[in-house]
């Protein structure tokens, strides 16, 4: 996702990185080209051959408006349904964290307060590789080592893995009577939600909008713009070519921006940021452990994608 600082009104009127423009501006030439061929015609007499007017454009227009609503909001509403697990991620990460280096024993055997900070944080970055399909073993190898990055390798589900290594390490401080069983229910608390979570995301990743849905508008969007030209020809002539993509603009682009936002674990320049939301988990984890932390995820002067 790019993360830029706000712009007036002025400077978003000529935004381009971040904008699905430069991804519809081949579509938008073809439009340019069929409004450029409907005044040809219309100049040279072949407009009754095409027997359109603005009517029917009106009409469909409309349902096309609400239809692309639906659209748009059916995505948006599974951009804002994955970004509140990594909410309480963070939540939950900070208290789990916190209990850890409050509550147990500064003699606890067999408990490396560090360790188990980084096993959280792992888990973190483990997640959000495990959301995008990418290859996890650089950041796992800085926070849980060679040895357990290489071991996590062959695991399919590897956030779960390092949740259930945190587990384990809490149950054997039960065992040994560095923490209490009010303690545990606390910890585990915590370890249920980060479970929940990662199957909120999971459920979210692998269940996509109904294809047909997205068949349907597209084939819907290009036939309204193709045709459209030839019924506003005989209304405005000359122009057209602009009216018509100006038109076509806001229609592909809405299409463009809902299957874009309806895939919020990507890492398209409008998917969730979360290469910038994990590293503010680490960054808030170290801080509470006096570690050094890492640079912070800022906007670039031009544009930073995360």
């Amino acid at each position: 996702m790019i993360v830029r600082p706000p712009h007036n009104w002025f400077r978003m009127l000529f935004v381009w990185y971040g904008s699905v423009l430069q991804s519809i501006i081949p579509q938008l030439a073809l439009l340019t080209f069929v409004g450029v061929l409907a005044v040809i015609a219309h100049r040279y007499n072949f407009g009754p051959m095409i027997p359109l007017n603005t009517t029917p454009f009106t009409l469909c227009g409309v349902a096309l408006t609400i239809f692309l609503a639906f659209r748009n909001n059916a995505s948006y509403d599974r951009f804002w349904e994955a970004r509140r697990p990594w909410g309480n991620i963070l939540i939950s990460a900070r208290n789990l964290t916190s209990q850890a280096l409050c509550y147990v024993p500064d003699d606890a055997p067999e408990f490396d307060r560090t360790e188990f900070v980084r096993g959280i944080i792992g888990f973190v970055y483990a997640l959000k590789h495990q959301l995008r399909k990418t290859d996890p073993a650089p950041d796992l190898q800085r926070y849980v080592g060679a040895e357990r990055a290489r071991a996590l390798q062959a695991k399919r589900y590897r956030p779960t893995a390092l949740l259930n290594e945190v587990r384990h390490a809490v149950s054997k401080l039960q065992r040994c009577g560095a923490i209490s069983d009010t303690q545990v229910w606390m910890f585990d608390n915590q370890l249920n939600e980060l479970g929940t979570m990662v199957g909120g995301c999971e459920r979210i990743a692998s269940t996509p909008i109904p294809y047909p849905y997205g068949v349907l508008l597209h084939r819907t969007v290009y036939s309204y713009c193709l045709l459209l030209p030839f019924g506003l020809v005989d209304s405005i002539g000359i122009a057209t070519p602009l009216i018509s993509v100006f038109v076509s603009y806001t229609l592909i682009a809405l299409e463009a921006i809902a299957s874009d936002v309806s895939e919020p674990f990507g890492v398209a320049p409008n998917n969730l940021a979360l290469d910038a939301m994990t590293r503010n988990i680490e960054r808030t984890l170290l801080e509470l452990c006096d570690e050094a932390l890492p640079a912070e995820t800022k906007p670039g002067r031009r544009y930073q994608v995360t």
